[in-house]
């Protein structure tokens, strides 16, 4: 191209030079000059028409043979031309192959765009989600699947969170939506019939739940016979140890059955209310005050650095305190320490509980709260809990939108704390009680 560029300026420059010199003969240099450059402008106009006219209806045959400017022209745009098809034939290869892998895909996948509207989906999204690939295409999914707990997932745009929704398109059956990064500016949603784990889920709480009930009956009827063993005098000494040891295992049984009716009847409720406000500031202390009669235990603190409340169940929010406090002094030493604290801020508010006992390796801390889970097997189960309070307390925090986080160390003490959003903490004017947390 740079030689075409050179051969058309000398070529042109001579063409203006042969007219003034024809022009010169006649005494007309600068008429000639002017012609010369009359006639070369024509025929560039003209070659640029044809160069239009070509590429409107794709027609380049005067341009085909030459090897002036404009030939160089067409071969340049007809290489990139060529080159932009082959390009674009692959690009529709490389889609249909993206859309038999998709479509093949048991699980329904939605390529999303910046602002949530639909791109493409796959089969699966169909017949799970009845989404539409032509009619949905552009629309918002949240105006398709309007569930809160999607639109939630689709703001924050977390790849590690999932949130189960009912299916649009059949009764009593669920789907498990995730979504992850996809792209440049794009995010991909991925849909999964979870219905046969939800069912499962359901069937056993209520088998926990119907038979953790019916077990209430014979336990009540099986202490009350073993209280009144215990308190006649006339029985055998023989017998005085066994009877002793039948009631603390029938106390755990009613304990265990308790915390599992307990742990149905969360699991089966939605959020908690937010018409009532919980004095948190007051359970601490109340925890606090209730342990502190256990003169083998550890010594108690309590640090309220707010004067915050919480919009929530100030039962359950008890409960998570108690059971948070129980599994603190069950393995903190005589000469440890327990602190309850309550602080606030402008991302929310915390309950925090921190020992300084034997910890937990790190391994373990993601199973802590399981059902029944014990990190040390071999600790008699008479010196530890049941293994359900902290799983009770991820699922109260879950009902009032609040998260657990546990760090811990070995030999050194756990710590766990109770994320509240803002939304469930109510702020009054800004407070460091010091002198009360100083002194508790």
């Amino acid at each position: 191209m740079p030689g075409s560029r050179r051969k058309f300026i000398v070529g042109l420059v001579l063409f203006l030079a042969a007219g003034a010199v024809i022009g010169s003969l006649y005494s007309r240099a600068g008429l000639g000059l002017l012609v010369a450059a009359s006639l070369a402008l024509i025929w560039q106009v003209r070659q640029l028409l044809s160069f239009n006219r070509g590429l409107r209806t794709g027609d380049f045959d005067s341009f085909r043979y030459g090897e002036g400017i404009w030939q160089q022209m067409f071969s340049r745009f007809s290489y990139e031309h060529e080159r932009g098809a082959r390009y674009k034939r692959q690009y529709h290869q490389v889609i249909k192959e993206v859309q038999k892998s998709t479509n093949a895909m048991p699980d329904g996948a939605v390529i999303l765009n910046d602002l949530n509207e639909i791109v493409i989906c796959n089969r699966a999204a169909k017949t799970l989600a009845g989404l539409k690939r032509k009619k949905d295409r552009g629309q918002r999914v949240d105006n398709i699947l309007r569930d809160p707990g999607l639109t939630t997932l689709l703001e924050t745009n977390d790849a590690t969170q999932t949130v189960d929704i009912p299916s649009p398109v059949r009764d009593n059956e669920w789907l498990n939506c995730r979504v992850v990064p996809y792209g440049v500016s794009q995010k991909l949603l991925l849909l999964r019939d979870v219905t046969e784990r939800i069912l499962l889920n359901r069937m056993r709480r209520d088998f926990v739940a119907n038979a953790s009930h019916e077990l209430r009956s014979p336990l009540t009827v099986m202490s009350g016979y073993l209280d009144t063993m215990a308190e006649d005098e006339a029985l055998p000494k023989t017998w005085q140890q066994p009877v002793r040891q039948m009631q603390r295992q029938a106390r755990r049984m009613t304990e265990i059955v308790s915390e599992l009716l307990e742990l149905s009847r969360l699991e089966g409720s939605g959020s908690a209310s937010t018409d009532d406000v919980v004095d948190v500031a007051g359970l601490l202390v109340a925890a606090r005050n209730a342990c502190e009669g256990q003169s083998d235990g550890p010594v108690i603190h309590v640090q309220v650095e707010s004067t915050a409340q919480l919009r929530g169940n100030s039962g359950e929010i008890e409960s998570v305190i108690a059971n948070l406090l129980s599994n603190a002094l069950r393995h903190t030493p005589q000469d440890g320490e327990v602190t309850l604290r309550w602080t606030s801020g402008s991302d929310g508010a915390e309950i925090v509980v921190r020992d300084t006992g034997e910890g937990v390796a790190e391994e373990h801390i993601s199973r802590l709260t399981e059902r029944f889970f014990r990190v040390d097997r071999g600790r008699s189960r008479d010196d530890g809990g049941v293994g359900l309070g902290l799983a009770i307390v991820k699922h109260v925090l879950g009902r009032h939108e609040a998260s657990l986080h546990i760090t811990s160390e070995l030999g050194t003490g756990s710590e766990f704390r109770c994320h509240f959003p803002p939304q469930r903490v109510v702020v009054e004017a800004p407070m460091l009680l010091t002198d009360h947390a100083q002194n508790s």
